[in-house]
């Protein structure tokens, strides 16, 4: 029994950033971000995902070495990983964000009969689960946690992408921890307003509702409270990508351990200020690095 199981596919990202001519290859996806993130704080990580012939074996090695279990990550010969293209603005606040193919769906039958967590976390990427995967997932865990940023992209034959409310909402009745960025939201509630959005979701039965806001923090409600909390504030910000599945990989450990949804929220602050002062998954400092950030943040939230 793993403490925490990611589901969804695994991505090689083009990251182009301004200041560079040549764009950065690294693995994405929200499964290796949050894995990564959850194991700086010594959680026990498998992951459930798809990839095709052209995933490197370096990443394979790489994951492993980080000690993240691969037993679930199947390699689908003649199938093309899911990639990525992103470019971000001259000053890192947006980003156009392309499809460049797509690994083939998670179904019920991939998910093994022996998975149990005490948390899983579904970070599909480009509509890769459907609610039937969600559903076996639910009599897995302990805690459901759902990020449904790849379920609101709709994308044309070129692979650009718009976004829409293409949710199955009965997802959201199997949740206990939601995770989204504002504009997600949005477009799975079709509200514009980010409170309507948030009790919407809590309607469907969520207890714990994240919206994550970039630099400008995140707000998190439970328990009929809504409480603003800063971003930590990096030395420098490199790549944005990530970010947020960093956050709920720094979340879902200490929700687990039992601590307070306030605290759990500035450990996943800081490990997204961290997942941002390097290209790709490849940040993250230790433990002792993201436990400082967020007691800083606690300390000035409690004061306030």
């Amino acid at each position: 029994m793993f403490d925490i199981i990611s589901v969804g596919h695994f991505s090689r990202d083009s990251i182009f950033l301004p200041d560079k001519r040549k764009p950065f290859i690294v693995l994405g996806g929200s499964v290796a971000y949050v894995s990564l993130a959850a194991r700086r704080l010594d959680s026990s990580v498998s992951v459930v995902s798809k990839v095709g012939g052209d995933f490197r074996d370096a990443y394979i090695r790489w994951l492993r070495q980080e000690g993240i279990d691969l037993s679930w990550v199947a390699k689908v010969k003649g199938a093309k990983t899911t990639r990525f293209e992103l470019k971000y603005s001259s000053d890192l606040s947006n980003r156009n964000l392309r499809l460049k193919s797509r690994a083939p769906p998670i179904t019920v039958e991939d998910l093994p009969k022996s998975l149990k967590a005490r948390a899983v976390h579904i970070g599909p990427i480009a509509r890769e689960i459907n609610y039937e995967v969600a559903e076996k997932l639910r009599h897995s865990a302990d805690v459901l946690s759902l990020d449904p940023q790849g379920l609101v992209r709709n994308f044309d034959k070129e692979g650009n992408i718009t976004y829409g409310a293409v949710i199955d909402k009965r997802l959201l009745k199997l949740v206990d921890i939601y995770k989204s960025s504002s504009d997600e939201i949005k477009a799975v509630t079709n509200l514009s307003k980010l409170d309507s959005a948030i009790k919407a979701v809590h309607d469907y039965g969520v207890e714990t509702v994240i919206v994550t806001m970039g630099m400008n923090g995140i707000v998190l409600s439970f328990e009929e409270t809504f409480y603003k909390i800063p971003a930590y504030k990096s030395e420098k910000v490199v790549d944005p990508t990530g970010a947020g599945d960093a956050f709920i990989g720094g979340f879902l450990p200490e929700t687990l351990c039992g601590e307070d949804s306030l605290w759990c929220a500035c450990v996943g602050s800081a490990t997204a200020s961290l997942v941002v002062e390097a290209v790709g998954p490849t940040f993250l400092g230790d433990k002792a690095e993201i436990y400082r950030r967020a007691r800083s943040l606690y300390e000035k939230e409690i004061k306030e």
